[in-house]
């Protein structure tokens, strides 16, 4: 698979800006703990290559940025694009699909029964949004250095949390995380700390537009329900 996804990479023009994006990261005079790259997939395209790796993206994308991750890791260590990258764990990477294959199991629709969405893989959601709120902060990564000094943990980029979708802030960020290496108490390095944006959007059904119809021959009664959205 990850022969596949370098020349996947390499053929869309995917590499390219990577390459172009570790050149912004290596000229930047600021430390990061977290290098978080967004890449942009063509599930098709994918599936042609290797029929096994598109659907490992389109149904297990959190894995399959695993092996992006290492990918792309393998690929600035051996082209030296960033200097100051110590670990793969400081490498976050957000797969984008283009689009996803026009069949109904990839439609997101809160209408629609039974709700059969227990895999967290990609769906296409379309509606009508109703409300939004501020644009916040969110933590995207951080690091933590483990307190007993003699603990190899407690220097370097051993320990960084990222964010996964679906997570709360606390699953990135709390005070009782320890050591996996000698279970000492971990404390983040808030200089390392990276932040990103979030907004919260309430969106409907499209099908609430029926209610503003007014009077139904067929006296068809339904139920709309906003559902909240958290956009990073």
């Amino acid at each position: 698979m990850r022969e596949v996804i370098l020349v996947y990479l390499d053929r869309s023009g995917g590499l390219q800006k990577f390459v172009h994006d570790c050149k912004k990261y290596n000229d930047s005079k600021q430390s990061y703990a977290v290098y978080r790259f967004i890449i942009s997939i063509n599930p098709s395209d994918i599936a042609e290559l290797d029929a096994t790796l598109g659907n490992y993206i389109l149904h297990n994308p959190l894995q399959a940025a695993q092996i992006f991750q290492s990918v792309c890791f393998v690929a600035i260590k051996t082209l030296s694009l960033i200097e100051q990258l110590q670990t793969e764990a400081q490498i976050s990477i957000l797969l984008k699909p283009t689009h996803l294959p026009p069949l109904p199991s990839y439609v997101l629709s809160l209408s629609a029964y039974p709700f059969n969405y227990t895999s967290p893989r990609f769906y296409v959601s379309e509606g009508i949004v109703i409300a939004m709120g501020t644009v916040t902060k969110y933590t995207q990564g951080a690091r933590f250095l483990c307190t007993e000094e003699t603990c190899p943990f407690s220097e370097g980029f051993r320990c960084i949390r990222v964010h996964c979708p679906g997570a709360t802030e606390s699953a990135t960020v709390r005070t009782d995380f320890v050591c996996s290496l000698c279970s000492s108490p971990l404390q983040e390095d808030m200089k390392f700390r990276v932040l990103g944006d979030k907004q919260i959007v309430e969106m409907t059904d499209a099908k609430i537009l029926n209610a503003l119809k007014g009077y139904s021959i067929d006296k068809s009664h339904f139920r709309i329900q906003a559902f909240t959205l958290f956009l990073r």
